[in-house]
């Protein structure tokens, strides 16, 4: 999805051999927590020791997701192209509407996530928005596609991002206690990413693997110690924190407002800023939080995290992994 950098040729510029492993593995944002599964099944099977996992995209300066050229529909997108669906800020706002209807989100929660990724950025070197944002600021931002701000909508970012999954006994030779890839699920339903099929519009993934995430770890909801929520738009980290049962339906604003969701709190959320805040590379850079959290190295440090858990978004469709520290 508009990678800069083709696998076999950043293979061949790290002068590795031609008969190595690798993948180009299509999806976005619904791969980027369970591409760590891919790697772990690798690993497991003596295929690989050691697994290069990496995302690198021209996102501004390059092919831009938010610009969809004008063509004729076939396919699928028939059903989708003539009636205002040009790309994902469409798509996903649509999906949000009716989720606001369903559960009486506000637009005062909407900004909620959106202040909150700001502050946290502030602290976070490599966020490319680190300036903070008042109620007043966003709403003076304009429209992209009702319910959607710009302020509610990632960057698209020129940024690449990358992380090296081992053995256990030689990821420990090199730092000892590296954290472990513990729990991976992805899946999805009939939902937001195909609308003309969808039984509830609203849907996204995190209502359908949320049930196999738990049962496959063996952990609640307060197992958690931080927890990476894909952040495209700042509405699906709300449906998350409902779908994965961290709060009840229409009370994910009053969450992210009573500071629960900070470093200080009980579910601390993307101290990094997120991909609303630090920059878009389809949410491999959450992931890469999520070790420098469980191995204490970040910016917006959480006190003795265990449990980190990651998601990887798709509209209906995506992925969960769970990461532990030994």
């Amino acid at each position: 999805m508009a990678d800069s950098a083709p696998v076999n040729s950043v293979a061949e510029h790290l002068g590795l051999p031609p008969e190595i492993w690798t993948n180009e593995v299509y999806g976005g944002g619904t791969q980027s927590a369970s591409i760590l599964g891919d790697a772990a099944m690798l690993i497991h099977s003596g295929t690989a020791t050691n697994v290069l996992v990496f995302r690198a995209l021209n996102g501004r300066s390059g092919k831009r997701m938010g610009q969809a050229s004008i063509r004729v529909a076939g396919g699928e997108t028939q059903f989708t192209i003539p009636f205002g669906m040009a790309g994902p800020v469409n798509l996903f706002a649509l999906a949000a509407t009716r989720w606001m209807h369903d559960s009486g989100a506000t637009e005062e929660d909407l900004a909620s996530v959106v202040c909150q990724s700001r502050q946290l950025a502030a602290s976070n070197p490599r966020a490319l928005v680190r300036a903070p944002i008042t109620w007043d600021e966003y709403l003076a931002s304009p429209l992209v596609s009702t319910p959607l701000r710009r302020a509610d909508c990632c960057q698209e970012t020129d940024a690449g991002a990358a992380l090296i999954v081992s053995r256990v006994d030689i990821a420990d030779s090199v730092r000892p206690n590296s954290p472990r890839i513990a729990t991976v699920v992805r899946g999805g339903g009939v939902g937001s990413s195909s609308m003309d099929k969808a039984d509830d519009l609203s849907a996204i993934f995190s209502r359908f693997v949320a049930r196999k995430l738990w049962k496959l770890s063996g952990l609640r909801p307060v197992d958690v110690d931080v927890a990476m929520l894909y952040d495209a738009y700042s509405p699906i980290v709300l449906q998350q924190l409902e779908d994965l049962g961290f709060c009840g339906v229409g009370e994910s604003g009053e969450l992210v407002r009573s500071g629960s969701t900070l470093p200080s709190g009980s579910l601390p959320v993307n101290p990094h800023g997120g991909l609303l805040s630090e920059g878009y590379v389809h949410g491999l850079n959450n992931v890469l939080e999520a070790v420098r959290q469980l191995r204490g190295t970040a910016s917006s440090q959480v006190e003795s995290p265990h449990v980190a858990l990651c998601t990887g978004f798709g509209g209906s469709y995506g992925s969960a992994t769970i990461l532990e520290s030994p």
